[in-house]
């Protein structure tokens, strides 16, 4: 056939076949073109025997060196690049050419295939519907996502089933811990309807202490109870050997090039919030189940049911609101409303939020924040809890400590440096305070950041007076309520016809 080489065999077979067949169904039979077949007709030597193996056209230039130069540092260091190697003989040798190096890396790759070190085996494992599921994280920070206008600094919680390729993603704020991988997991099995036999992970701390003992005493105790309340086994790939996890650390690659492809394909990497950005991954991730969907059908069969609630997915503290109008958790500030001051809450931390308890009654939910081992510390603060101390301590706004964070938008920011500039520090706070008051009282944050805004670009301070009565409620949205007052006397008609109260004889 045209661009392949006559073999031996195919030269024997079409002589053999040449002696009964024609020329060309003998050429036919032997896979070779019909002009070939005259051509071996005419000339029946065989190929293997008509040239000797051609040499080389040119000196080895690696003849004097490769022996005693190369196979020294390919022996004491096998891990050694074949680049380390040629910079380090040119530095030996300054009048070698640098057209070398692709000679030097094809010797040495032919090199270590004979003489170098054995390689580890893969060994492809046969996935059983509903035997197993796997659990990892994965950074997300290089592809460059924005929630309000600000950068998203998260990763990935990644489940996913071997058999039928089923994925759920869960983005997760902070780091790989417990929290975020049993709010993940839980969401997982929950959305795919049963779990697993077998759950296994790599070794993270979240589940596992990476000590130097046995992998049943390694467990961690929540790990454990979290997979026992969901009737799977726990377990973990060889520390260190990522391949087998390969169910799940491949994946990682296709879902995070899916994301990137939904990202250019929606034109920007800027979400509103960050439900807006969770409900976008559910999207990309529900295209690739649905691509497996006959898959994930039949391994819905073989899973486990679920039990009849989630188990805990949060971490439980106790912390006491101080006179400052907050609490400090995990060098983070957190204000609550004043009349918790002095009070000790039950906080339930999860890994975007926190949860607040006052005994068993819910109060409020939080933003989680997350300082730096050596930052400084964060802030998490709302005017809304301190706005009536400041109303009788304006001045304190001067000095406060978290004030940057205390402003609602970058409107309230900008018109107090503007205050400061053109007025006494006493008035800026005052006016500044009035402002936020207002805000408060009114429930008119987004809609007085407008003037605001207006002011600053006519580099005018707003009229505090004006706003008041710009955001004053209307006296015809007032209902009109008519008190009627009863007449006196029909309470002693009331008594004149009440029935006597028999006396009780003693």
């Amino acid at each position: 056939m045209p661009g392949r080489h006559v073999t031996d065999q195919q030269m024997r077979l079409f002589m053999t076949i040449r002696h009964s067949q024609p020329v060309p169904v003998a050429a036919a039979k032997a896979g070779l073109s019909q002009a070939t077949g005259y051509r071996l007709q005419a000339d029946p030597i065989l190929p293997s025997q008509k040239k000797a193996p051609r040499g080389r056209r040119r000196p080895d230039p690696l003849s004097d060196i490769f022996d005693t130069e190369v196979l020294p540092l390919l022996k004491s260091s096998p891990g050694l690049r074949p680049v380390a190697i040629f910079e380090e003989l040119l530095r030996r040798y300054p009048d070698l050419s640098a057209g070398i190096r692709r000679t030097l890396e094809r010797r040495i790759r032919t090199w270590r295939a004979e003489h170098g070190p054995e390689h580890e085996v893969i060994f492809r494992q046969i996935h059983v519907p509903g035997k197993m599921g796997l659990s990892d994280f994965t950074d997300m920070n290089k592809h460059g996502v924005s929630v309000a206008g600000k950068p998203l600094e998260h990763r990935l919680y990644h489940f996913r089933l071997a058999y039928s390729g089923f994925e759920h993603a869960h983005v997760v704020l902070g780091g790989e811990s417990y929290v975020a991988l049993a709010e993940g997991l839980q969401n997982a099995l929950w959305s795919l309807g049963g779990a697993p036999a077998e759950h296994r992970t790599d070794s993270l701390s979240a589940a596992f202490k990476n000590l130097e003992r046995s992998a049943q005493d390694d467990l961690t105790d929540r790990m454990d109870a979290l997979c026992n309340h969901y009737g799977m086994t726990p377990s973990r790939n060889t520390k260190g050997v990522a391949h087998e996890n390969g169910a799940i650390e491949g994946p990682h690659g296709h879902l995070k090039r899916a994301i990137a492809d939904a990202l250019i394909m929606r034109g920007s990497r800027g979400f509103p919030d960050l439900t807006a950005y969770r409900r976008f991954i559910d999207e990309v991730v529900g295209r690739i189940n649905a691509r497996n969907a006959k898959r994930i059908d039949v391994e819905r069969t073989s899973l486990k049911p679920l039990p009849a609630r989630r188990t805990t997915d949060y971490e439980e503290i106790t912390v006491r609101v101080t006179s400052s109008g907050g609490f400090l958790l995990r060098k983070v500030f957190y204000t609550v409303p004043f009349r918790l001051i002095g009070h000790q809450l039950r906080a339930r931390i999860y890994d975007d939020r926190l949860d607040l308890f006052l005994g068993a009654t819910f109060l409020v939910t939080l933003p989680r924040a997350r300082a730096t081992r050596h930052g400084p510390h964060q802030h998490v603060v709302s005017y809304h809890h301190v706005i009536h101390s400041l109303r009788k301590k304006p001045m304190a706004l001067m000095g406060l400590v978290y004030r940057d964070q205390l402003f609602p938008r970058q409107a309230f920011r900008d018109v107090f440096a503007v205050m400061l500039e053109r007025t006494t520090q006493r008035v800026a706070c005052r006016m500044m305070v009035d402002l936020l008051a207002l805000a408060h009282d009114r429930g008119c944050e987004a809609e007085l950041a407008v003037p605001i805004e207006e002011d600053l670009r006519q580099k005018r301070l707003p009229d505090i007076e004006a706003l008041r009565a710009l955001f004053a409620p209307s006296s015809d949205s007032l209902p009109g309520v008519e008190v009627r007052l009863a007449d006196l006397s029909a309470y002693d008609q009331l008594l004149s016809n009440a029935p006597m109260t028999p006396q009780v004889a003693a």
